[in-house]
């Protein structure tokens, strides 16, 4: 991280963001993990591997220079921070995280919640489409390696957040045919099926511990058991991109409006925080 802070490459400093209000729902509880894991463990996995890196469009820090050679921010992007990242990394600029946490407020309703997290998510699709309209002149910029990490960053969160459900209906069905039409399952049905139900298992148990591991670092370790919660979240997050599917279609420019209500940070404080574990910015 210090080098690429040095590097004259480095476009962007972006400070780890934290949420300021856990312990008012649920809901901010897993907002919280979510905001842990990304800014924790994600970002800078991302940025250790050279990957494109997603703007969190609250705490930035840019050479202007570079900012305006990439056109700014997109005023018809709903989420114009990831869209500014990608056109980043198409300059060969890099994002460098500052160890620094600004502080921000999660939405404490289900109504304000969704409507953030589907705008997000339209945003990002708005990305995907925009970057990926000349693949061949995307993989010329980008190059092989972050070509691949854009599809799987940008294009994978849009495609597991509407395929998840499907992924439910689809063991649903296959457990009410097995169980209650008696069709066998064996051969190369039964590996298929150990094969996925495996890769689930795993892929919830990893993520799980990724973001118990970095809240429990960040000093919350009374979030720990909220991580169990996290499948339930996904699917509101799927819910949101089915809505976000409809609207890029039906109005893609529109921005629904995050209301905050700037509660008192004193009395929502991490629970079982570490003071010196977290620097406030």
């Amino acid at each position: 991280i210090a080098t690429a802070r040095q590097s004259s490459n480095t476009s962007v400093a972006q400070r780890f963001l934290s949420i300021y209000n856990p312990g008012r729902n649920v809901l901010t509880r897993q907002f919280t993990l979510e905001y842990a894991a990304l800014f924790d463990g994600i970002l800078p996995a991302l940025e250790k591997l050279g990957l494109p890196l997603p703007l969190s469009g609250t705490s930035n820090h840019f050479r202007r220079c570079d900012l305006e050679r990439a056109g700014a921010w997109d005023p018809f992007n709903v989420t114009e921070d990831a869209d500014l990242g990608v056109r980043l990394a198409r300059l060969r600029k890099r994002v460098a995280m500052l160890d620094s946490v600004t502080w921000e407020e999660a939405p404490d309703t289900f109504a304000a919640w969704f409507s953030q997290r589907t705008r997000w998510l339209k945003g990002w699709m708005q990305t995907y489409l925009v970057h990926t309209r000349s693949p061949i002149l995307l993989w010329h910029e980008l190059g092989p390696w972050k070509f691949l990490g854009f599809q799987l960053i940008v294009g994978g969160l849009i495609l597991s957040a509407i395929a998840h459900p499907l992924f439910y209906a689809a063991v649903l069905t296959c457990a009410l045919d097995w169980t209650f039409l008696n069709r066998p399952v064996d051969g190369l049905n039964a590996v298929l099926w150990w094969t996925c139900c495996f890769i689930a298992a795993a892929s919830y148990l990893c993520s799980i511990a990724l973001v118990a591991l970095a809240v429990a670092r960040r000093g919350g370790r009374l979030l720990v058991r909220s991580a169990l919660g996290l499948p339930v979240y996904w699917l509101a997050i799927s819910l949101a991109s089915y809505k976000a599917l409809v609207e890029i279609i039906t109005r893609p420019h529109y921005w629904a409006k995050t209301p905050h209500k700037g509660i008192g940070r004193e009395s929502l404080a991490w629970p079982n925080q570490r003071v010196h574990a977290i620097k406030a910015s």
